[in-house]
């Protein structure tokens, strides 16, 4: 009995937390499939999920270069942004994941030179556009939302935290992001209003850790800039080790989890949404 009530006692001090536990978390509701408007009014899939009781703002989540399925499959996450989904909808978050490739007919974006749904044009307004919506929901209950990517989808992240009205986006989280020099555009200027967190990977030589770093010091009271010693890029990945890849303009790049770099990134994205995301 007394181990029961310890239990319980510790499952109601996590509640409303983002778990940072190290194995991987179910999804706690269903998905829906739903569209939401892009860039210049064109429709996008996606896939959403709702709290039964959402307690924080939405979550519009941007996937990386390696989208999320073509146009003739059904929307697949990675198993680590399905496990960031499940982390954050468990505390209380909707999220949604648009589709910025595929509801296009395109296809992964990864090393493809002038691939036509950049990060900056088509994207930044992709994830704005469904920004809007998702605060338009009644889940939603009319609150900024919070954007959360991964790599190209962190560039995105970026771009749109840089340029969104006030009040649109309540936070935001950006992982190995691209910021210039070949890994992504640079943010010329931080114009941007809600605070950011930047994860970076501090050996990650496709979308290099030092630009980013350069960017966090033009805003320090906005820009929550962590480096993770030894981490690669996609240090969140869920299994494998360091691996290679050859991508489509020659360059060759090197991915993989780190286990203390994923563990410690779920943390500090538990603390910041609590801070800047938290119930209200």
């Amino acid at each position: 009995m007394k181990r029961l009530l310890l239990a319980l006692l510790v499952l109601a001090g996590c509640a409303g937390q983002l778990a940072a536990d190290e194995a991987p978390m179910n999804m706690p509701v269903p998905a829906q499939a739903v569209t939401v408007p892009g860039a210049e009014g064109t429709p996008l899939r996606a896939l959403l999920f709702v709290p039964a009781s959402p307690t924080r703002p939405p979550v519009v989540a941007l996937h990386s270069c390696s989208g999320i399925g073509s146009a003739q499959q059904p929307i697949t996450l990675a198993p680590h942004q399905r496990d960031w989904a499940a982390r954050l909808v468990a505390a209380g978050h909707p999220v949604v994941f648009p589709d910025s490739f595929g509801s296009r007919g395109l296809g992964p974006a990864c090393g493809v030179p002038n691939f036509p749904a950049g990060p900056v044009g088509v994207r930044r307004f992709d994830a704005l556009e469904a920004a809007r919506w998702a605060r338009a929901q009644p889940w939603a209950r009319g609150e900024g939302v919070v954007l959360i990517g991964w790599s190209h989808g962190g560039t995105t992240t970026l771009a749109a935290w840089n340029s969104a009205p006030p009040g649109l986006v309540r936070a935001a989280v950006a992982l190995y992001p691209g910021c210039g020099r070949g890994s992504g555009p640079p943010v010329p200027a931080v114009q941007g209003t809600a605070p950011l967190l930047m994860l970076l990977g501090q050996l990650d030589d496709w979308t290099p850790a030092a630009p980013c770093e350069q960017v966090a010091t033009l805003a320090p009271r906005l820009i929550t800039r962590v480096t993770f010693p030894g981490a690669h890029h996609s240090f969140d990945g869920l299994s494998g080790g360091i691996r290679q890849r050859h991508l489509p303009n020659g360059n060759t790049v090197s991915l993989g989890p780190d286990p203390a770099a994923r563990t410690e990134s779920r943390r500090l994205v538990a603390e910041f949404l609590q801070e800047h995301a938290g119930p209200p």
